[in-house]
């Protein structure tokens, strides 16, 4: 990953409302939700999420997918998982066997 897409994703979660909408959609994998439900359940105005869904999808955080009449948004895990491999890819001074079990379930989430 380059060093400007990880700054990218982290800036697109370095806000509240952002942040909880990823956490919310990480929680509803792998059905996602709509913009109405997303609105509902994190109590803010639906014209406000679309900057916040486009900053998102910007980053490569989340996906939009319509289906009939509604929008439909996902978490993107390996997107997530490639930035959290990407801040520990040098952990424990090249020592893969001390931090073993944390990057496996890394690799598992990029796998998704």
């Amino acid at each position: 990953m380059e060093s400007e897409t990880a700054i990218e994703r982290l800036a697109a979660l370095a806000q509240a409302t952002r942040l909880d909408v990823f956490r919310l959609l990480v929680r509803h994998e792998p059905d996602g939700l709509s913009a109405g439900e997303i609105a509902r359940r994190i109590g803010v105005p639906h014209n406000t999420l679309s900057t916040h869904f486009s900053i998102l999808a910007r980053a490569g955080l989340i996906r939009a997918e319509r289906q009939s009449r509604s929008i439909i948004y996902r978490a993107d895990l390996g997107a997530i998982g490639r930035l959290a491999a990407y801040l520990v890819e040098d952990c424990c001074g090249g020592r893969p066997g001390a931090c073993g079990p944390f990057l496996a379930d890394l690799a598992r989430l990029d796998a998704s």
